[in-house]
């Protein structure tokens, strides 16, 4: 079947609809892109603007590699991203699969999983912060019930815990939307086929419904690995603001704390530019993948 070709009765009608995307891109994108490269490699000058920015190369670059809080925020974005993507796939997965099984009522349980991703990463990480406020909160009453005193405004690993929980609750919504798609994509005729053959209930997943879900899980960890290294900035800055003593200082909340907050905006934009490039070989990883998958 041959599909319609569009055309356009005027040929500035086009440009006139691409405009608006390209200007708010522009903006929005490529003009803060190069403000963070050319500001990488500047140290700033005084804050009166008497001392004008000196040009320094890649020294910017080089201190980072050298600091040690740099390099703990490195390895704490990394245990930040890896519990947030496992967490929120594994639940998204395990509802998919469980929604996917009924017949009656998937419709409205369908609406309920997707309600969370509406909320703002912030609301989403004040909530969780109540529910585990050593004071007010219901979870640390329970767990002080079985021997645990929770607190996350000192300790390191209640707060780590804290934010990974904030931030995959929100996630498990987008996540579940793919993965139910993808369940639902599977002829039923494989699966009978293996029931047909012995293949119990686990086997039939591992072995059939899971390696088909390959290529949507693999685009779901690139896409959930930079939402928690982006988007979770809310979360971090509303619960626990990067404490205590720097347990939850991930990449994109230092670049914040360098920038805003001490006004080191060399340090902050090489930062920022490093960021970009991670983001960068993620898009190009996932995008090599897909063309491959396409190509077999």
């Amino acid at each position: 079947m041959q599909t319609k070709r569009m055309t356009f009765s005027s040929k500035w009608l086009p440009y006139a609809l691409l405009a608006p995307q390209v200007i708010i891109t522009l903006i929005f994108f490529i003009w803060p892109s190069f403000q963070a490269l050319r500001q990488s490699v500047y140290r700033q000058g005084d804050a009166f603007g008497i001392r004008p920015p000196t040009f320094v190369w890649f020294q910017n670059f080089q201190a980072l590699f050298v600091d040690d809080l740099y390099l703990n925020s490195l390895k704490t974005t990394f245990i930040f991203s890896v519990g947030t993507t496992v967490l929120s796939m594994g639940i998204a997965l395990l509802f998919a699969v469980m929604v996917n099984r009924m017949i009656r009522s998937r419709d409205s349980y369908t609406t309920f999983l997707v309600w969370p991703y509406a909320i703002a990463p912030a609301i989403a990480g004040v909530l969780w912060w109540f529910i585990f406020n050593p004071t007010l909160g219901i979870l640390p009453y329970i767990l002080d019930m079985v021997g645990y005193d929770w607190n996350h405004r000192r300790n390191g690993n209640d707060a780590m815990i804290m934010v990974i929980i904030a931030s995959a609750w929100r996630q498990i919504s987008y996540n579940f939307l793919f993965f139910l798609a993808g369940l639902q994509s599977i002829p039923q005729s494989l699966i009978e086929a293996a029931a047909i053959d012995g293949a119990n209930r686990m086997k039939r997943f591992w072995t059939i419904v899971f390696p088909l879900l390959s290529p949507i899980t693999f685009f779901l960890m690139v896409v959930n690995i930079v939402y928690a290294m982006f988007d979770t900035f809310g979360v971090i800055h509303a619960t626990t603001e990067g404490g205590p003593s720097q347990a939850t200082t991930i990449l994109v909340y230092k670049v914040y704390r360098d920038g805003f907050v001490n006004l080191n905006f060399g340090s902050s934009a090489a930062q920022s530019v490093i960021l970009m490039g991670i983001v960068i070989v993620l898009t190009v990883i996932q995008f090599r993948y897909i063309e491959r998958r396409v190509n077999y």
